[in-house]
């Protein structure tokens, strides 16, 4: 598998190749494990060469992913725009002792990346500058007549990354906690105090409040007690309708499908041993376009009828991911054409990257 356009030349397309072998490594080891993946590139030189290679690549400065990935996430944008964009940030350890800040694209119960940073440290919560920083970058993706929802849970309710999302026209809900202090028509209260008010399976509202002691808003406050959940989640959004805003937080936690794919599910991107940030950062241009790739080969084999080949035809219980493992095993064994161009989701054409 190659990715280097007709004319590139030097170290750029040397950069591009070794992208592609990193990708078909990741797939052919469900592993990011350096060594691992070098067992899978099949280009004649011997494996030691090739985990040499690798690691020059994920040291190199001029791997970034304004170049290297960005391409793939604006195609992808691009390709869905007809329909409102969900955008779900959320944070995940990765590597040795590092954590990936993240923001995915919600398609049919899975999460696509679209951009990340990745920082020292275990998970927890970063500086509201960095979630502003992620969003910023995703925003300069989207196309402008795209509808956008923006989904963060309770690290992710900061008032200056609420303000920043309400600039770029964007609608968002986001979780927040049961102490966060709401004024209301002059009288001061917390989230909590709406429990008593919202029944199981219900959501009670507070329309028009003002957000923290800073008074942020005024915003639509909100306490929903899902009937699947032991307690109330308490949110705060942009948004007229409290049931839109219930739907569509209903939606953030499909990002946890992209760690759990990315994690023990599909490419072991925690136990990749890596522990310098920029180096993971690297790493996960190629772990992300591999995720691309499998979730468009799991999509193609819906629709071009192969999932009686590949897992059963009277029912599916595999995500799309999972399909798309499946299928590449099936094209492998059969000896079929790999397609190794991407889909425009909205249309079904291939694109050429």
């Amino acid at each position: 598998m190659k990715l280097c356009p007709t004319g590139a030349k030097g170290n750029f397309a040397r950069r591009l190749n070794t992208l592609a072998g990193l990708i078909c490594g990741i797939i052919g080891s469900r592993s990011c494990n350096l060594s691992k993946v070098a067992q899978k590139i099949s280009d004649g030189s011997l494996p030691a060469s090739r985990e040499k290679r690798l690691y020059r690549y994920l040291s190199s400065e001029a791997v970034n992913t304004r170049t290297f990935f960005l391409p793939f996430a604006e195609m992808l944008l691009s390709s869905l725009c007809h329909l409102p964009l969900v955008l779900a940030m959320d944070g995940s350890t990765v590597g040795r002792g590092c954590m990936a800040l993240m923001v995915c694209l919600v398609y049919k119960k899975r999460a696509l990346p679209l951009a990340w940073t990745v920082v020292k440290g275990k998970k927890g919560h970063l500086p509201e500058e960095r979630h502003v920083d992620l969003a910023e970058e995703v925003s300069a993706l989207i196309p402008p007549e795209a509808q956008v929802i923006f989904l963060g849970d309770g690290e992710f309710d900061g008032i200056n990354l609420l303000a920043s999302v309400q600039e770029r026209g964007w609608r968002y809900v986001c979780r927040t906690a049961s102490n966060t202090k709401l004024c209301w028509e002059g009288e001061s209260f917390h989230f909590q105090d709406m429990v008593e008010h919202t029944p199981v399976g219900e959501y009670s509202e507070a329309f028009g409040s003002h957000f923290t002691e800073k008074r942020y808003g005024p915003v639509p406050a909100l306490c929903w007690w899902r009937k699947d959940c032991k307690e109330p989640i308490f949110l705060v959004s942009n948004m007229e309708s409290a049931e839109d805003a219930c739907l569509s937080y209903g939606k953030r936690f499909r990002i946890e499908t992209f760690f759990s794919d990315e994690k023990s599910r599909g490419f072991n991107l925690h136990k990749s041993h890596i522990s310098e940030p920029d180096r993971l950062a690297r790493l996960m241009i190629g772990a992300c376009i591999a995720h691309h790739w499998i979730v468009y080969l799991g999509r193609s084999a819906v629709q071009r009828g192969r999932l009686r080949f590949i897992h059963r035809s009277d029912r599916c219980d595999l995500s799309l991911f999972q399909l798309g493992l499946r299928h590449l095993d099936y094209l492998l064994d059969s000896g079929s054409k790999i397609p190794h161009k991407f889909w425009n989701l909205h249309n079904t054409e291939l694109l050429t990257v």
